[in-house]
């Protein structure tokens, strides 16, 4: 997998037919992120992955962490966090508290007041209110961004191997059509860095994936999660067009991103999608 990162940039591994969705660099007051293509040419729309460059710690623990954990430094965590919140001004850092479940934060009303606010319990959140920098945090997990160019609404989703199983993606594209009206064939999709198949190992699968999922198996007990997604999005009604993979192992790549089957047990990277005020 070493090969999906290609200079200049992340490109996708399926051929031409994805070039137009590939995840590439981006520069936001001067801290290196990726986004998709197809998002970036959003009007009003902010989104980005960031990675492990840009941190506030001095070298060599100079990875820009945004989790706060035991064994980290709160102050760099939040020096992290407002840096990122500057470069995709203006708007909000919002967060939910994930536990690898399926609740949806659907958010209406005005968030409540406070630095990087926490929106409950949830793996996945939707708002079609501008200003509002819907923030997931992972480290070998999938953050799943969603964007209605039509009804402008937007959603960010923490996908993780229980997610996956428990399908987090669909019930998100039901909660934006249910409580926001939007129509899943006008969605487009990005699906951030994460542990890709040739890590993706899973010796006790036969109990902790059920049957149905085994055909995403490609060896004995690798699987591809990033297809599962794909079909996931396709079977919530999105075309497969406008779904952008990245496609970039991050336990192949621990020196660019955090990844917890790489030994990072504290940091997190993060996918940040929100709408900008008109």
């Amino acid at each position: 997998m070493k090969d999906t990162m290609n200079a200049p940039g992340f490109m996708t591994r399926s051929g031409n037919a994805d070039q137009t969705l590939a995840l590439a660099p981006l520069r936001r007051d001067d801290l290196p992120l990726l986004g998709f293509s197809h998002l970036s040419r959003q009007r009003r729309l902010q989104h980005a992955v960031t990675t492990r460059d840009g941190g506030a710690r001095r070298p060599p623990q100079k990875d820009f962490n945004l989790s706060y954990t035991d064994s980290d430094d709160p102050e760099a965590v939040t020096a992290n966090r407002l840096r990122l919140q500057h470069a995709l001004a203006p708007g909000r850092l919002v967060f939910a508290r994930q536990v690898h479940g399926t609740a949806v934060a659907a958010l209406k009303q005005p968030v409540a007041a406070g630095r990087f606010p926490v929106v409950g319990t949830a793996d996945a959140i939707v708002t079609d209110r501008p200003g509002l920098l819907l923030t997931i945090l992972v480290a070998d997990c999938q953050a799943v961004m969603l964007f209605d160019p039509h009804r402008r609404v937007v959603a960010n989703v923490h996908s993780g191997w229980r997610g996956s199983i428990a399908n987090v993606i669909g019930a998100t594209v039901t909660v934006m059509q249910r409580d926001f009206g939007c129509r899943p064939a006008d969605l487009l999709a990005g699906v951030g860095p994460s542990l890709g198949p040739c890590c993706a190992e899973f010796i006790h699968y036969r109990r902790e994936i059920p049957p149905p999922l085994w055909a995403y198996r490609i060896s004995d007990h690798h699987f591809d999660f990033w297809a599962l997604s794909r079909d996931q999005l396709i079977g919530a009604g999105l075309s497969a067009d406008r779904i952008g993979l990245g496609r970039v192992c991050t336990r192949c790549h621990p020196e660019r991103f955090f990844s917890y089957r790489a030994g990072d047990k504290i940091g997190r990277f993060a996918a940040v999608i929100g709408l900008q005020p008109d």
